[in-house]
């Protein structure tokens, strides 16, 4: 089985690679990590600066992540792309990888407080996905293979 994951190296990220292995292990997946780096909107020293550090990052937790694979003897292999995320791992799915299934793991938006707090962070929750869409909602839309959008803890 060929299973993609958006992986960014966060907790979340890290979540849905364990959980990933540990549902699938026994179809011996063969599990391909995208990570995308936004580029950055003008050509300033500092953005470039700042874009090299995200990239840098990002293969430092993409390594990290074939680690963990290699550790669970799970065959992996990991891409990293540039420019929009959603646009990208789009792509990745359906010209590079193929896979049976993305998999992609839902930020966490936890407001802390009681009712107003919720209802801020409702409204503003709502206000994003009309202006600019999660990358879930994006791929759900559009992506043509099954998608499992793994929950944060």
């Amino acid at each position: 089985m060929k299973i993609m994951i958006a992986y960014d190296g966060s907790r979340n990220a890290r979540l849905a690679l364990a959980q990933t292995i540990t549902m699938f292990r026994d179809l011996k997946p063969v599990i391909t990590l995208v990570a995308v780096a936004e580029n950055p909107r003008d050509i300033t020293s500092g953005n470039e600066d700042m874009f090299q550090q995200e990239v840098t990052e990002l293969k430092n937790h993409l390594a990290e992540a074939m680690e963990v694979c290699e550790q669970e003897q799970v065959s992996a292999e990991n891409m990293l792309l540039e420019g929009d995320p959603r646009k990208m791992l789009l792509f990745a799915a359906e010209k590079k990888v193929h896979p049976e299934m993305l998999v992609i793991a839902r930020h966490s938006h936890e407001p802390d407080g009681g009712f107003i707090a919720r209802s801020l962070t409702y409204f503003v929750d709502e206000l994003d996905y009309m202006t600019f869409g999660s990358v879930s909602s994006f791929l759900a839309r559009r992506i043509q293979c099954p998608l499992l959008i793994l929950p944060s803890r």
